[in-house]
């Protein structure tokens, strides 16, 4: 007897490996938005998740942003149902306006899964993103002259969630989708040009592989790869200095930071500014640097100014980042 078609065989593959560890019994939730990438994600999880002793769910979240958007994430539970997935959840968000309707989104959605599967005590949350998405967001990133660590882009795990696709290709993925049966749904946003990552997707992509060749995708998904093997090597590093220059959650000692590699002192200064309470989002490099000159280049300066009104100053041979 035949096996599935190749597409088919490598998303369950995939799936396969992400699950194989957890616990027999363990329930995993499927996030779908019915679009191609997610249906393929369920209908693998379907065949997979039972044949490793686990329980699979789905939880759809209905965003509120476009018309018709509450009988679509009516049909995708009713599919997610009919797949055998129990529970299925499916949930209403309010999208608010912090930085961009782009991260508003995304931070709604993930506030629901988040909810969601800790009602259901699930062991992890798949998500359906693909080799594309990385390096979609590696490029995006680039644009904003982002370091090693926000290059490293999506991790195949963070925490309970899992991206079983992230080395497989956007259009296997889409095959496997149809070789399933789906009809999936496609979400104009994705290729509305108001949107930044949607630009990527469909104009600067496309001109890197017409001017530098075939192969761009890959190469800067690999990117990502190799920069999260670096930058988790730097932050081991960062956690052992800590240990020995730290001054309570928001000060370190300024002679034992002055004797570090420049890699590890900004990634302990910017540790000290989010504890203190700067937005994640609005602390940049740049920011990061000035404290930096507060070690290498004293001079007696006042204080650095940085985002949530918090300011980061020398005192006593410590730098300090406070409300005040």
């Amino acid at each position: 007897m035949s096996g599935p078609p190749p597409p088919v065989a490598l998303v369950r593959t995939a799936v396969r490996r992400a699950l194989r560890d957890l616990p027999a019994g363990s329930l995993v939730l499927v996030a779908c938005s019915g679009g191609p990438d997610s249906l393929a994600l369920a209908g693998a999880t379907a065949f997979v998740a039972p044949r490793l002793g686990l329980r699979a769910g789905g939880v759809t979240v209905d965003h509120g942003l476009q018309e018709g958007s509450a009988e679509r994430a009516d049909t995708v539970a009713a599919l997610l149902r009919n797949l055998g997935f129990d529970p299925v959840e499916r949930v209403s968000v309010t999208v608010g306006t912090a930085g961009g309707p782009e991260a508003a989104a995304r931070s709604a959605r993930y506030a629901a899964l988040e909810k969601t599967a800790d009602v259901h005590q699930a062991a992890a949350v798949l998500l359906g993103h693909t080799r594309d998405d990385q390096a979609e967001t590696v490029l995006l990133r680039l644009a904003r002259g982002s370091g090693a660590r926000s290059l490293a882009a999506m991790a195949t795990r963070t925490g309970r969630y899992l991206r079983p696709f992230l080395d497989v290709d956007r259009r296997t993925v889409h095959e496997a989708a149809s070789l399933m049966g789906f009809e999936p749904w496609s979400d104009p946003h994705n290729t509305d040009p108001a949107y930044t990552r949607s630009r990527v997707r469909h104009e600067a992509l496309p001109v890197l592989e017409r001017v530098l060749g075939p192969g761009i995708t890959e190469a800067l998904a690999r990117t990502a790869t190799l920069l999260r093997d670096d930058a988790d090597a730097l932050d081991a590093w960062a956690d052992q200095a800590q240990q020995q220059v730290g001054r309570g959650p928001t000060a370190l000692d300024a002679a034992g930071l002055a004797g570090l590699p420049r890699a590890i002192r900004t990634r302990l200064l910017r540790r000290i500014a989010l504890a203190a309470g700067c937005p994640a989002g609005a602390l940049t490099a740049e920011h990061v640097f000035a404290l930096d000159r507060l070690v290498t280049e004293w001079r007696g300066q006042s204080h650095v100014d940085l985002p949530g009104a918090r300011r980061g100053r020398r005192h006593d041979g410590q730098i300090i980042v406070s409300a005040d």
